[in-house]
This record gives structure tokens, sequence and C-alpha cells, in this order.
């Protein structure tokens, strides 16, 4: 390794120390420093054979971030992932594993909790609706919400939803 993929590596490792990345979200910080492409798959490839660089850890990190540290839905959780460079795949199962011990409707009802006060129920149309869009934005699934809204709700089923 020359000394300016040594440089490259170093900065990776520089940039691991502080989060968890994917190969992909590394290769495109170390390409914004101006790393040249040769001298970043020469890092990445020690990196990765060195295990300090793993897409699964890293999909792990930021699963478990979503769910459990920001109390998104599983939708957004699986955005992050998609932005991050996870394959598909390997995104549905880290999803899987880290909320199986996650009780959506408890993480939904933690999220309504927080923008309602406890115990509290919508009685405005509006305040239903803007609940609505601000729950399925955090990754909730759309009918998951409208059975808490509704189940918090004096408006009945005629809202239109």
């Amino acid at each position: 390794m020359d000394g300016s993929a040594h440089a490259s590596y170093v900065a990776g490792l520089a940039l691991l120390a502080r989060r968890e990345l994917t190969e992909s979200q590394l290769r495109a910080r170390l390409h914004r420093r101006g790393h040249a492409s040769d001298d970043i798959d020469a890092a990445v490839a020690r990196l990765l054979s060195e295990r300090a660089l793993d897409d699964e850890r890293a999909a792990g990190a930021i699963a478990r971030h979503e769910l459990i540290t920001r109390g998104h839905g599983r939708l957004r959780a699986s955005r992050r992932l998609q932005e991050a460079g996870v394959a598909p795949d390997l995104a549905r199962q880290i999803l899987d594993r880290v909320s199986a011990d996650i009780d959506p409707d408890a993480l939904l009802q933690a999220a309504l909790d927080k923008r309602l006060r406890r115990g509290a129920t919508v009685t405005d149309r509006k305040v239903f609706e803007r609940l609505y869009r601000h729950l399925v934005a955090r990754g909730f699934e759309p009918e998951r919400v409208l059975r808490a809204l509704r189940r918090r709700s004096t408006l009945g089923d005629e809202d239109g939803r």
C-alpha cells in the first residue's frame, strides 16, 4: 500500500472510529475529502479484510438508532438503511432482527403520547390529519396509525379516512 492509499486507510479508520459506517457511506466521505478512487478501493479492501468496516454491523447500528433511540417506525428505518447503501435483503434481515423485540404498537403509542398529552383524545379533524401525517412521516404504517388515532379520537369513522 503506497503513501496515498495508506492516507486513505488512516482517514477511513478515523471516520470509523467516530461511528459505524457502511461501505457506501465511507466511500462517499473519503471521496468528498479528495481521496483518489484507487486509494479508496485499496483502503476499503483493507478495512473490510480487517473487519473494521462491516455493512451488517453498520446496518444494525442504524436500525437500532432509528427504531429504539429515535422512536421511528420500520418504514423510516428502512429508508435510512437504503440511504446508507445497505443491500435490500440485508436491510430486511437487520430490521427483522432488531424489531423482533420491539412492539410496533407500543412504539407508535409512545410517538403519539409525545405529540399529545398522555390519555388525551383527538377532538378536531385538523389535529387528527396533522397527527396522521406526522406519524406516517416518522415511518409508521398508515393502517396502524389510523387504528391508533381512531382509538384516541372522538371523531368516529366520518373523518373520511
